[in-house]
């Protein structure tokens, strides 16, 4: 029973739990920072080539679709970039939540194409892009409060956004992975790494 779940495990998370780093360098956040962009750009080129049915397959059993992990991201991000705002204007806000499993079930999930989601995830990225290039240094280490990791700084919740999207991202892959698709779908070298 135990090999199972730690097989579960590791499909549920291929690149691990998230683990921020807690001495964070100005160097750290430059790097982590500039791996944005390329989020987005995994993302649409691993699922180019992805027709229908290939989207609408989920990633594990009883797992959500690569369709809806696309817009889950996207949703996500919108949240996160609000939380970030919010941790920046007010003394410690504390993070909403949202109920991201009945998010996934709505009929926008199944009814809108992924290019419509990646087009949001770019146009927001590169917004976010535009605040966290202006930022003071002394500015990341202003917190917010969340229910899953307690307080953090801005510098944690910069490594939680880009962890999220290469967790995400890794998931589809593992995904095309075990149906044996990659040899139909190409794969590019666009890496989002963290850390």
């Amino acid at each position: 029973m135990e090999k199972w779940s730690t097989l579960d495990e590791n499909v549920r998370f291929p690149i691990g739990h998230f683990e921020p780093s807690l001495k964070f360098s100005n160097e750290d956040r430059i790097h982590i920072i500039g791996q944005i962009p390329g989020i987005t750009k995994s993302l649409r080129e691993i699922t180019l080539h992805l027709n229908d049915d290939q989207l609408c397959t989920p990633y594990r059993d009883g797992g959500w679709t690569i369709t809806q992990i696309v817009h889950h991201l996207a949703d996500n991000d919108m949240n996160a970039y609000i939380r970030f705002k919010r941790a920046l204007t007010e003394d410690e806000p504390m993070a909403s939540s949202y109920r991201e499993d009945l998010w996934a079930s709505l009929h926008d999930y199944r009814n809108k194409p992924i290019e419509d989601s990646i087009l949001l995830m770019e146009i927001l990225h590169k917004r976010f892009l535009t605040l966290l290039y202006g930022l003071h240094p002394d500015q990341f280490r202003r917190k917010l409060r969340t229910e899953v990791l307690g307080t953090i700084t801005l510098d944690i919740v910069i490594q939680r956004f880009v962890w999220h999207g290469q967790h995400h991202i890794a998931q589809i892959k593992s995904c095309i992975t075990s149906q044996g698709w990659q040899g139909l779908i190409h794969i590019s070298s666009v890496e989002v790494t963290y850390g």
